[in-house]
Protein backbone atom coordinates (compact mmCIF):
# COMPACT_ATOMS: atom_id res chain seq x y z
CA UNK A 1 0.00 0.00 0.00
CA UNK A 2 1.29 3.73 -0.99
CA UNK A 3 0.96 6.62 0.84
CA UNK A 4 -0.66 8.92 -1.32
CA UNK A 5 -2.06 12.75 -0.64
CA UNK A 6 -5.81 12.53 -0.16
CA UNK A 7 -5.91 8.64 0.17
CA UNK A 8 -8.86 7.52 2.43
CA UNK A 9 -8.07 3.99 2.32
CA UNK A 10 -6.79 2.80 5.63
CA UNK A 11 -4.77 -0.50 6.44
CA UNK A 12 -7.14 -1.80 9.23
CA UNK A 13 -10.01 -1.52 6.58
CA UNK A 14 -8.57 -4.63 4.56
CA UNK A 15 -8.13 -6.84 7.77
CA UNK A 16 -11.63 -6.53 9.37
CA UNK A 17 -14.59 -8.45 8.10
CA UNK A 18 -18.21 -7.42 7.78
CA UNK A 19 -20.20 -9.34 10.45
CA UNK A 20 -23.26 -9.36 8.42
CA UNK A 21 -24.18 -8.83 5.26
CA UNK A 22 -24.88 -5.51 3.84
CA UNK A 23 -27.67 -4.89 1.52
CA UNK A 24 -26.36 -3.71 -1.93
CA UNK A 25 -27.53 0.35 -2.52
CA UNK A 26 -27.61 1.22 1.17
CA UNK A 27 -30.55 2.89 2.40
CA UNK A 28 -31.92 3.82 -1.41
CA UNK A 29 -32.11 -0.15 -1.63
CA UNK A 30 -34.42 -0.26 1.38
CA UNK A 31 -37.18 1.96 -0.37
CA UNK A 32 -39.88 0.75 -3.06
CA UNK A 33 -40.08 2.90 -6.30
CA UNK A 34 -41.84 5.97 -4.48
CA UNK A 35 -39.70 6.21 -1.71
CA UNK A 36 -36.94 6.31 -4.65
CA UNK A 37 -38.86 8.78 -6.13
CA UNK A 38 -39.53 10.92 -3.39
CA UNK A 39 -36.00 11.13 -2.78
CA UNK A 40 -35.23 12.08 -6.43
CA UNK A 41 -37.17 14.95 -5.86
CA UNK A 42 -36.02 16.00 -2.82
CA UNK A 43 -32.55 16.00 -4.39
CA UNK A 44 -33.48 17.93 -7.13
CA UNK A 45 -35.27 20.60 -5.02
CA UNK A 46 -32.43 21.00 -2.60
CA UNK A 47 -29.72 21.53 -5.92
CA UNK A 48 -31.92 23.66 -7.02
CA UNK A 49 -31.77 25.88 -3.91
CA UNK A 50 -27.74 26.13 -4.37
CA UNK A 51 -28.11 27.57 -7.25
CA UNK A 52 -27.12 31.06 -7.63
CA UNK A 53 -29.94 33.01 -9.79
CA UNK A 54 -28.90 36.21 -11.78
CA UNK A 55 -31.09 39.37 -10.93
CA UNK A 56 -33.79 40.79 -13.23
CA UNK A 57 -30.65 43.44 -14.31
CA UNK A 58 -28.23 40.56 -14.96
CA UNK A 59 -30.90 38.43 -16.68
CA UNK A 60 -31.78 41.93 -18.88
CA UNK A 61 -27.86 42.14 -19.35
CA UNK A 62 -27.15 38.82 -20.93
CA UNK A 63 -30.41 38.95 -22.66
CA UNK A 64 -29.90 41.77 -24.87
CA UNK A 65 -26.10 40.43 -25.52
CA UNK A 66 -27.41 37.12 -27.05
CA UNK A 67 -29.92 38.88 -29.13
CA UNK A 68 -27.38 40.97 -30.40
CA UNK A 69 -24.52 38.56 -30.79
CA UNK A 70 -27.22 36.49 -32.53
CA UNK A 71 -28.22 39.54 -34.68
CA UNK A 72 -24.40 40.37 -35.50
CA UNK A 73 -23.76 36.40 -36.95
CA UNK A 74 -26.91 36.79 -39.08
CA UNK A 75 -25.52 39.35 -40.86
CA UNK A 76 -21.80 37.25 -41.09
CA UNK A 77 -23.83 34.92 -42.44
CA UNK A 78 -26.37 36.58 -44.94
CA UNK A 79 -22.88 38.42 -46.65
CA UNK A 80 -21.23 35.46 -46.52
CA UNK A 81 -23.75 33.92 -48.80
CA UNK A 82 -24.47 36.53 -51.14
CA UNK A 83 -20.69 36.67 -51.48
CA UNK A 84 -20.55 32.99 -52.69
CA UNK A 85 -23.92 33.37 -54.29
CA UNK A 86 -22.37 35.69 -56.77
CA UNK A 87 -19.16 34.03 -57.05
CA UNK A 88 -21.35 30.51 -58.30
CA UNK A 89 -22.72 33.26 -60.84
CA UNK A 90 -19.28 34.55 -61.73
CA UNK A 91 -18.48 31.15 -62.40
CA UNK A 92 -20.96 29.30 -63.52
CA UNK A 93 -22.92 31.86 -65.32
Amino acid sequence: MTDAVGSIDTPDAEDEAPSKKSRKGGKRGKKGPLGRLALFYRQIVAELRKVVWPTRNQLTTYTTVVIVFVVVMIGLVTVIDYGFQEAVKYVFG
